[in-house]
């Protein structure tokens, strides 16, 4: 079958995904399905079965008085909720409020194995390739987040250990940890969230690999926002963007205070080696455990972009103003400093703030 062609393919329908729909209508784009000839046609592909992003697969504990800096999408608050309500019950229907509010034509569930350039031509169509099908875009805009990339980090060992290992995208219930003794690895907010949780019901030992910058006052958008140019220099030069909270450090949130009040809040340095019962620290003591919870981030999920080859030395894509540097057909949001939802808002109107000034002569012709 020959490509479906489309001004846009947005890749994801996250936060970042949905504000990238939102202001595709705005700019007058439509989706392929409601489009007439001469319009801007866009598509929304989306890997989940069901709207919601990332939220959909968060942990039942994570409440909406909890959630750490939610940003409402463009044009349409969060709705009220109460504060204990889960988020992934809460967030998911906004989303798919949000989808149905604005038009956005979401297919799912949609899995994109690879994008590729068409041919030589600079100013021809890159190929979205995907399960159902490929799309012969004039742009994409990549906007698949980490949640599906749990980053794993190597340890001497770790493939000896009899007990329990798992991810905090794998995390379910503190229930399960119940009586154990648990190794927490993280100095991110979900480390402390879950350190808080955990330690009310088992026994906890939190380790990291540097102490954690405390900031004295509580998380607020504009300290976040600020901080993120840091990140944005990372990626400018085609680092691994790392994470938001490297460069925000870490704000006393309501469980890192409990967690303190409680005398749980211990940090202790990164162990060396990790053994069949427990890990080995640096002073050579032994601490035995039960569980190891890796609360150690994601990285960006990207795998799909490899045949365009734009990952440099370091490891990453060189970005400025969302757009990948050496494809300039491509934008990247919610990648590097606009992985936060505040970030992924403002990426997603810029993105398509570019493309429409390239396609604005074009129409015009």
């Amino acid at each position: 079958m020959d490509p479906q062609p489309v001004d846009v393919v947005v890749i994801g329908a996250g936060q970042a995904g949905l504000s990238a729909g939102y202001h595709l209508r705005r700019r007058g784009f439509l989706p392929t399905g409601d489009a007439a000839p001469g319009d801007g046609t866009f598509v929304v592909l989306d890997a989940n079965e069901r709207p919601g992003g990332a939220w959909q697969h968060r942990w039942a504990s994570l409440r909406m008085g909890t959630v750490n800096g939610i940003h409402e999408l463009p044009g349409f608050p969060v709705p009220p909720a109460d504060p204990a309500a889960p988020s992934r019950d809460i967030l998911p229907a906004y989303f798919a409020d949000y989808e149905e509010r604005y038009g956005l034509g979401v297919q799912r569930p949609v899995e994109v194995r690879a994008v590729r350039r068409e041919d030589d031509d600079p100013g021809g169509r890159l190929l979205v390739q995907t399960d159902r099908g490929t799309w012969a875009a004039r742009h994409v805009i990549n906007a698949t987040g980490t949640w599906t990339r749990p980053f794993w980090p190597h340890y001497p060992g770790r493939h000896r250990f009899r007990g329990l290992q798992l991810h905090v995208a794998d995390y379910a219930s503190a229930d399960e940890f119940a009586g154990k003794r648990v190794v927490i690895v993280g100095a991110g907010v979900s480390a402390l969230q879950l350190l808080d949780e955990i330690s009310r019901v088992g026994d906890t030992v939190w380790v990291t690999r540097r102490e954690p910058q405390w900031i004295d006052d509580e998380f607020d958008i504009p300290a976040r926002v600020a901080a993120i140019a840091g990140v944005e220099a990372r990626v400018r030069e085609g680092l691994p963007p790392g994470s938001v909270i490297s460069v925000t450090g870490m704000h006393w949130t309501p469980w890192a205070r409990a967690a303190r009040e409680r005398g749980v809040l211990t940090r202790h340095p990164m162990f060396t080696s990790i053994e069949e019962d427990g890990v080995r620290m640096p002073d050579g003591s032994f601490e035995p455990a039960d569980v190891i919870l890796w609360a150690t981030g994601f990285r960006a999920a990207i795998d799909h972009l490899a045949p365009l080859r734009l990952r440099t030395a370091h490891g990453g894509i060189r970005v400025a103003d969302r757009r990948a540097l050496d494809e300039p057909r491509l934008f990247l949001i919610g990648y590097g400093p606009s992985q936060s939802t505040v970030g992924a808002n403002r990426a997603g109107r810029d993105a398509v703030r570019a493309i429409a000034a390239h396609r604005a002569p074009a129409a015009a012709a």
